[in-house]
């Protein structure tokens, strides 16, 4: 039997239940409207419930605090406009109420005719997931500081100094671990920080992109919208109306 009719036969559903046997992965898929349609088990309990039924219909904001959820609406509009998530770092809330590091991937779901009828994502939390990872501490130093250290000056060859490893091997290790480099994830942990500062202060955009370690608002501008898909003065504007 021809690999494509096995899967005809084996179906959808019974294919994509297949991830509730990952349980660091949190899957699911939504409609145009980005309402749920389904999530598997680590997703559902993610959202603090027990059965899929109980989510199901529902959009972020049903869920998450209001500038989590315009963040997650806003990336599936982009998704149906033909733009992919790739494995981009954000801070959301755990199971737990916590905030956590989270690496998130989105695409856009069609039917056989090619019609655009929803999309598709699965994140992964990293804190978690990192325990099954081997030699994953010779990354978690160099994250740390980067967290607490985010405002200022970072130097990669610090971070190596930190990780104990030499600047390439460091760059391997964040690529393997986190899907981007070193670099990469301290733009991101500045940006996603800045994107709480715009939300929780009434700091001045400026003001913000200092305070994140951006030496040029404007530049901070830029690679905020090139991450999140609209600028700081749309993201304050879009949550306090």
């Amino acid at each position: 039997m021809a690999a494509y009719n096995i899967l005809e036969e084996a179906g959808v559903k019974k294919i994509i239940a297949a991830f509730d046997l990952l349980p660091d992965i949190l899957f699911w898929v939504k409609d145009t409207q980005s309402r749920i349609i389904y999530g598997n088990q680590e997703f559902v309990k993610h959202l603090g419930y027990r059965f899929l039924e109980q989510v199901l219909h529902k959009t972020d904001f049903d869920f998450s605090p209001h500038h989590l959820a315009h963040q997650f609406v806003t990336d599936d509009k982009r998704v149906l406009e033909g733009h992919q998530v790739t494995d981009r770092l954000e801070l959301n809330h755990t199971a737990s109420g916590e905030l956590g590091w989270f690496s998130t991937s989105k695409r856009v779901l069609t039917d056989e005719q090619g019609r655009i009828i929803g999309t598709y994502g699965m994140t992964r939390h990293l804190e978690k997931t990192s325990k099954t990872l081997s030699n994953v501490h010779a990354v978690d130093a160099p994250v740390q500081y980067i967290r607490e250290h985010f405002n200022k000056k970072i130097s990669i060859e610090k971070l190596a100094d930190l990780a104990h490893l030499s600047v390439s091997a460091l760059e391997r290790r964040f690529k393997k671990h986190l899907a981007k480099t070193p670099k990469q994830f301290i733009n991101e942990t500045r940006l996603e920080n800045g994107r709480k500062m715009l939300l929780e202060s009434r700091l001045a955009i400026a003001d913000v992109a200092y305070q994140c370690g951006f030496s040029d608002p404007s530049y901070f501008s830029k690679q905020f919208h090139n991450l999140f898909g609209e600028t700081p003065s749309k993201l304050r504007k879009a949550v306090t109306r």
